[in-house]
């Protein structure tokens, strides 16, 4: 996310707004900055920027092992093809607030800060819930935020989360990341495994490493993973067993994602590294929230518009996987 850009229109220098305009920029740039540094979109999406009107992500197949042709010969001949592509276009984000001549003339600084801050705060919460709501609604093919409704399917066209992830080559069988259980210890083993045995379009093993377990604001919840990768134990052992989960994870509660799917806990697992190497799921900033300064002629107000163009969207599922007891996903054998 880029900062704030901040224009003022013809003749608000010389109103009586003039000597207000550089606090409000800083107040909102401030906000934004500061919002930026507690929002969980980048640790889960693969920030990316863009000067066109939209952006086409996707893969390639496996080369292939080397051969070994044995003493002097010849270099086998072996060729990659395009895999799923995945095209993703930023919408336009738009809102505005005023500052009155009144509030200048009687100096209430404290009410105009309090617009700037709320004006400021409900661009970034905007990202978030958009982020927020895509990623949870990745189990269906599209996603409804606000009055709006996105695609939430893959390059492979299956929504994000889904039993049968077809290969573009064949040389896979169909690949599942959307699991159906409970959160507990052998389903966390289970979901880890899972995970590490994703192949790509080849059948080729991608030997992903899983390092991150998001769950939403629930404390149960919140009890239930921390116990588990916190424990220096197997908690589910009265033996004092090693429990290998201890200090693998980093656990994101991020408070914007729906507390259930289908009625029921639920919690995803994340290879960081690789959703970015891969490009897995796109967040494109195109054009940074930009904030234009004009007098309204019809009430002498000041109006602040702010417009931003963003979106987001998913390219390659290896990189995440969700479990839940209220998903139609592929059983586990443990844990469920």
């Amino acid at each position: 996310m880029n900062g704030v850009i901040f224009s003022k229109g013809a003749g608000v220098a010389d109103s009586v707004f003039g000597k207000s305009q550089e606090p409000i920029r800083v107040m909102i740039d401030e906000n934004v900055e500061a919002f930026r540094a507690q929002s969980m979109i980048h640790r889960l999406f693969f920030m990316d920027t863009s000067k066109n009107y939209a952006e086409k992500y996707t893969s390639e197949t496996s080369l292939g092992d080397f051969e070994n042709v044995g003493e002097n010969g010849a270099y086998p001949k072996t060729s990659m093809r395009e895999g799923y592509a995945k095209v993703i276009e930023p919408a336009t984000w738009k809102s505005s607030f005023e500052v009155t001549q009144e509030m200048v003339e009687d100096a209430k600084i404290g009410k105009i800060r309090s617009r700037a801050n709320i004006f400021a705060t409900s661009y970034n919460r905007t990202r978030e819930k958009f982020a927020a709501a895509l990623l949870a609604g990745g189990t269906g093919e599209t996603v409804r935020v606000g009055g709006s409704v996105y695609d939430a399917t893959c390059a492979d066209g299956k929504p994000l989360f889904s039993k049968e992830h077809p290969s573009v080559t064949g040389g896979a069988p169909a690949q599942s990341n959307l699991f159906k259980g409970s959160f507990s210890v052998t389903a966390l083993d289970e979901m880890q495994e899972r995970m590490q045995s994703f192949t790509d379009d080849d059948g080729n093993l991608l030997a992903l490493a899983p390092d991150t377990i998001v769950i939403p604001n629930s404390g149960p919840l919140k009890r239930a993973v921390l116990e588990v990768v916190g424990s220096e134990f197997d908690p589910n052992s009265a033996n004092n067993a090693v429990n290998f989960q201890m200090g693998l994870w980093n656990v994101i509660v991020w408070s914007y994602l729906p507390k259930t799917i289908g009625g029921e806990p639920y919690f995803l697992m994340l290879d960081s590294k690789f959703k970015d190497d891969y490009m897995c799921l796109p967040f494109v900033d195109r054009v940074p929230l930009t904030v234009r300064s004009d007098i309204d002629p019809n009430t002498d107000a000041n109006v602040f518009k702010g417009r931003a163009r963003f979106g987001a969207g998913f390219n390659n599922w290896r990189c995440i996987a969700l479990c839940g007891a209220g998903v139609d996903g592929t059983a586990l054998t443990a844990g469920a």
